[in-house]
């Protein structure tokens, strides 16, 4: 009895074992991207609540059909520009035709705070009635657009 029960204890013991060994790194594991994944999205909405876009002039020109739309980086994150959507009338423009230059630099990828970006885009021969411009996290602004 004696070898029997110390055999099958230690088969007991060592499957315990093993299944600690492979439970506690998945459950570790599985804890670590939970956490992981809380921090960034905490991440994500403090840069939300630090974006923020102003539309501060829309204007059509029936002299060439052009939409110029300048739009203040009022947040204290930087934009990128690439990131940056303009629509007209809620439909978006093909991005072949808007030229979006900042602070006069149309080389430019970032919209760094307190400086205008300017947008501009044939649009046809009606004047729109609003734009909107979007940047990242889904901050938006939206302005009439004023006919020239």
């Amino acid at each position: 009895m004696g070898l029997s029960v110390s055999a099958s204890s230690g088969v007991v013991f060592l499957g315990v074992f093993l299944a600690i060994g492979i439970a506690y790194p998945a459950a570790a594991n599985g804890f670590e991207q939970v956490t992981d994944a809380r921090h960034d999205a905490a991440d994500r909405a403090l840069d939300r609540a630090n974006t923020a876009v102003d539309v501060t002039n829309a204007t059509y020109y029936t002299s060439n059909d052009t939409l110029v739309v300048l739009a203040d980086n009022d947040g204290t994150t930087t934009v990128g520009v690439n990131d940056t959507t303009l629509l007209v009338d809620n439909a978006i423009p093909p991005t072949a035709n808007v030229t979006v230059t900042v602070e006069g630099d149309a080389a430019t990828g970032l919209w760094l705070p307190g400086e205008t970006a300017r947008f501009e885009i044939v649009v046809g021969t009606s004047a729109p009635a609003r734009t909107q411009v979007v940047v990242e996290h889904g901050v938006r602004d939206a302005i009439e657009v004023g006919v020239n």
